[in-house]
């Protein structure tokens, strides 16, 4: 079976359902009415927040910033979302927003090819092909679980399951759990298995940065001023640009990152007395390299009876022993990876096939990129949401989303009035990448770690805009046609 639509959409999560929001709210107001489909390869939106549903998950970023500007929510429970509240909104604007009848659940994309003579992307799913005009990669940069390599983990006869493919079926009370990892996902997972585990061990192959996360509830008289929609906007604003002032310390501006380290070193010397156990917990690395984390309880789980440090990685299995890369050994019953995802090299791009059939992921062997952080060159109407530099390390990157949606709309107009195909020239591209490249190259997330922001193989910060969040929207929210425009040889 073939669908023709003018745009296909893949992933339903927050970029891929803030599209559909928009696409349907233009139909509404009778300016266009592009048809449209969005692909999902599971049986529910929600993306990341469908996936990750271990005990204690939760948004760094504050409830009233961390949603759409344009369908705020006047009753978030918490300041911080948790994981299951994030889940239940995205729920309601598909439900609310009418996008149901668009979405095609169970549908994982197999293959994307251009066809230069239609036009059109032919994009493949086990159910049907779709044939498109338009082709929006929505899948994110934590969709795609990463477990590294560890000797002998296929002769461990225990469960193992990645935090983003959590088994709530697990009995764990009687369990000694080996929790590989002590990133995001692991400060927060941490705590909720240490009250029900027998024994946890965390391996640490580095210390991370923890500072005071102060979740609190909103007071019933707070729930009630912001059931004013101007009263959400101004807290917004002020979440926003109380944001914005963390930036400097990614700059690596004294002043600036001096205070974060110090309220970094504060945390921990007022919650781990110990002093071998503090020293056990402190980075040897800038401040910001990695991402630096907000918790209140990670530290005291870490003090519990019943959890072991081990400050340094797993290195392989011994049947149900865990061997650290220190040679101490760890008797486990479960083992759970909070390892991260494939992030900077996304499997997805190696099922996009563009001009001359090259695949995106050969265009991106030293690296995503793209122009605007959008558009690929060698790839026609293709746009890529929440992908090369259109993330960040201070702010919502919601807010970044919505930039690159105004960006897209703005191209589809335009498709809409001249019917060419839309290709952003190499020579736009590779200045955009180089000024990004430039830009980056004095942040602290350069400064010698290694982290998740960073591409392994050449080492370029694919991830993360080197900038304020209010310029990468100044930069990259209005789409320009002037850049497509192909010079003519003399």
């Amino acid at each position: 079976m073939t669908v023709e639509v003018d745009v296909a959409i893949v992933g339903a999560g927050f970029a891929g359902l803030g599209l559909g929001i928009r696409l349907k709210r233009r139909a509404a107001d009778e300016r266009t009415a592009e048809s449209f489909v969005i692909l999902e390869r599971a049986d529910d939106v929600g993306g990341t927040w469908r996936d990750n549903v271990y005990p204690g998950v939760a948004c760094d970023i504050p409830s009233h910033l961390y949603s759409y500007s344009f369908r705020t929510k006047p009753d978030w429970s918490h300041v911080y979302p948790s994981g299951a509240e994030l889940q239940e909104y995205l729920r309601e604007c598909a439900r609310e927003e009418g996008l149901l009848p668009h979405l095609r659940f169970g549908e994982p994309v197999t293959d994307a090819r251009w066809l230069a003579n239609d036009e059109r992307w032919l994009v493949t799913t086990p159910v049907a092909q779709y044939r498109a005009r338009v082709l929006v990669s929505a899948v994110g940069r934590l969709s795609e679980p990463r477990i590294p390599s560890i000797d002998g983990l296929g002769g461990f006869r225990g469960p193992v399951m990645h935090t983003a493919a959590w088994d709530d079926t697990l009995p764990l009370a009687d369990a000694r759990v080996g929790l590989v990892g002590t990133g995001a996902s692991a400060v927060q997972l941490l705590p909720e298995l240490a009250r029900c585990a027998r024994h946890v061990t965390v391996f640490q192959r580095s210390a991370p940065y923890v500072v005071p996360r102060g979740d609190r509830a909103y007071s019933a008289a707070e729930l009630d001023e912001l059931t004013d929609a101007a009263a959400r906007q101004r807290l917004r604003e002020q979440i926003f640009w109380d944001a914005e002032t963390a930036f400097p310390q990614r700059l690596g501006v004294p002043e600036a990152i001096g205070e974060l380290r110090d309220r970094a070193r504060t945390h921990r010397e007022t919650q781990v007395p110990d002093p071998v156990l503090r020293a056990a917990l402190t980075p040897d690395y800038e401040i910001g390299c990695k991402r630096v984390l907000l918790s209140d309880d990670f530290y005291p789980a870490l003090q519990r009876p019943n959890v072991t440090l081990e400050a340094s990685a797993l290195k392989r299995m011994d049947v149900s022993t865990a061997v650290a890369e220190s040679g101490a050994r760890h008797e486990v019953d479960v083992l759970v990876f909070a390892t991260g995802f494939h992030a900077t090299r996304p499997p997805f791009a190696d099922l996009v096939a563009g001009r001359d059939g090259i695949r995106l992921a050969d265009h991106w062997s030293d690296g995503m990129r793209a122009y605007a952080s959008t558009v690929v060159h060698g790839f026609p109407n293709l746009f890529v949401l929440d992908g090369p530099n259109a993330s960040l390390g201070h702010n919502s990157a919601v807010y970044m989303i919505e930039a690159q949606l105004d960006y897209v709309l703005g191209a589809l107009d335009h498709l809409g009035a001249s019917g060419d195909p839309l290709e952003i020239p190499l020579d736009a591209e590779d200045a955009y990448v180089a000024a990004i490249d430039a830009a980056a190259r004095d942040t602290v997330w350069l400064s010698g770690c290694t982290s998740w922001y960073v591409d392994e193989r050449s080492g370029r910060l694919a991830l993360l805009w080197p900038g304020y969040a209010h310029t990468f929207r100044e930069r990259n929210g209005t789409f320009d046609p002037a850049v497509y425009r192909v010079p003519v040889a003399s």
